[in-house]
């Protein structure tokens, strides 16, 4: 458990350092054995130490956690997304500009690129708006995932998902390298998409190019 702890922590410092988060805005957490540890609401990344962490149950009391502080405010869909999701090992949400400009404007991200294949498909949606830490917000996140690993919420930000956090941290730094080709593309007249056919093949070359990295004897 301490080792999520300590990882955790170093993928919060991390998000800021890349520029992903400002202040204390977004929040990241992980699955374990014994529940979810997620990030505190109102603690700069850089003030945070493993005991600081809430465990919030995947059992037992909806949204009951251990801890001496109070869970991210946005708790609900991280707890949602590990119960509709057993895969998912780790979720990351940011306010990055791009993802952020994107959402603002209620646009989702098409197959302007075949990076679009590193979150299931295109689209890349964008969740209606909803207050932050609402049941509505998380049932519009829930279905913005649907076949997805990533998503944007309108007039908020983004949501990646990945196996580990440091998977999910990845996921969230290309998500927001993506949505800032897209608006380049926009200020260019705009992306020639990709049809559903490059996309499909794009899907079956990630699953090979991007699965386990070892010789085959």
């Amino acid at each position: 458990m301490m080792q999520d702890r300590t990882a955790l922590i170093a993928a919060a410092r991390a998000m800021s350092a890349r520029g992903l988060a400002q202040g204390t805005s977004g929040n990241l957490s992980c699955r374990t054995e014994q529940g979810i540890l997620i990030t505190p609401s109102a603690i700069p990344y850089d003030q945070l130490t493993p005991e600081m962490l809430p465990l919030i149950k995947l059992d037992g009391d909806y949204g009951a956690y251990d801890g001496d502080y109070r869970p991210s405010s946005e708790w609900r869909f991280h707890l949602d997304i590990y119960l509709a999701r057993p895969q998912t090992g780790a979720v990351v949400h940011h306010h990055a500009p791009y993802c952020t400009a994107l959402s603002m404007a209620r646009r989702e991200i098409p197959a302007c690129h075949y990076m679009i294949a590193r979150f299931g498909g295109a689209p890349v949606y964008c969740a209606p708006y909803a207050l932050f830490g609402t049941a509505e917000l998380s049932a519009h996140v829930l279905r913005a995932l649907k076949e997805r690993t990533a998503c944007l919420m309108a007039n908020h930000g983004a949501i990646a998902t990945g196996r580990t956090i440091e998977a999910a941290l990845a996921a969230a730094a290309e998500l927001e390298t993506l949505a800032q080709q897209y608006l380049l593309s926009l200020a260019a007249g705009g992306p020639v998409l990709l049809t559903d056919a490059q996309v499909a093949a794009a899907l079956r070359q990630f699953s090979e190019v991007y699965g386990p990295n070892i010789k085959k004897i």
